[in-house]
């Protein structure tokens, strides 16, 4: 990845209730006609935090299951509440296209309560490098000029894009919805798709290595722009894999995202 801007001001444009527009930013490396998950996640937690929003409640956990690439095209996102509560509320969410699913979601929102006194100390993780990343995360055929093109990536640990643990700072250049504020969750969950990418498990000229899902839970809301991703990616022996992804602000960890993969020879 490299510090080029993309053309498009957010990977969102609101069209109607619950309507967007898609646009190229959303694109993820496989294909300039399918999205990458970190934005559709990302719209999905909008949608919670928006449904019969409670001001005493955070999002604190989203489950996104992909079930099919969700091309890059107009979409419909729709949101309701599965479980009210004063503590706790689940949350049930979907993406559609022509009136197909296309994602499914489930969240959780807590209510809001002083536990400083319980808080567990963290580790900070390194400093955020000054210059970025000069090489661009790359393999045969990829699409570099959606999503990829979107963040940017500086390395602490390891290498981006290559078989092996990683670990970097990342941030977004472009809006989620044109024309608003990201909120912090929002932007952990643009993000939190990537841990998969961050540390691949397998070479990816020889082999297909796709997520099926994501996870993302979080212990407190995350601060600034800056999102440090500390990955590792294991591999079993059919066919399944799974990235675990520590998630981190200049204070220490907030949360952590999983994955599960499918695995196949190419």
């Amino acid at each position: 990845m490299d510090n080029r801007p993309v053309r498009s001001p957010a990977f969102y444009i609101p069209t109607g209730p619950g309507q967007f527009e898609s646009s190229p930013a959303t694109a993820g490396p496989w294909s300039a006609d399918s999205q990458h998950g970190g934005p559709p996640s990302a719209l999905l937690a909008r949608e919670f935090e928006r449904t019969a929003a409670d001001p005493g409640q955070r999002l604190a956990r989203i489950a996104v299951e992909i079930l099919r690439p969700l091309p890059v095209r107009p979409l419909v996102v729709r949101s309701r509440v599965a479980r009210p509560g004063r503590r706790v509320t689940l949350l049930e969410g979907a993406i559609e296209v022509d009136g197909q699913e296309f994602i499914l979601a489930r969240g959780w929102r807590i209510a809001r309560s002083d536990t400083a006194a319980a808080a567990t100390p963290t580790t900070v993780p390194p400093p955020v490098p000054s210059e970025p990343d000069r090489e661009r995360a790359d393999w045969p055929g990829a699409h570099l000029d959606g999503y990829m093109s979107a963040l940017e990536v500086r390395t602490t640990a390891g290498r981006f894009g290559e078989a092996g643990p990683a670990a970097v700072w990342t941030r977004t250049s472009v809006a989620l919805v044109q024309g608003e504020e990201l909120s912090p969750f929002e932007r952990a969950a643009i993000v939190a798709d990537s841990g998969s990418g961050v540390s691949q498990g397998v070479d990816l000229r020889r082999w297909l290595a796709v997520n099926v899902e994501m996870t993302l839970s979080t212990h407190r809301d995350p601060a600034g722009e800056w999102i440090h991703m500390d990955a590792a990616t294991v591999i079993g022996r059919d066919g399944t894999g799974r990235a675990d992804t520590a998630l981190s602000d200049t204070a220490g960890e907030f949360g952590r995202a999983i994955q599960t993969l499918v695995i196949a020879p190419m």
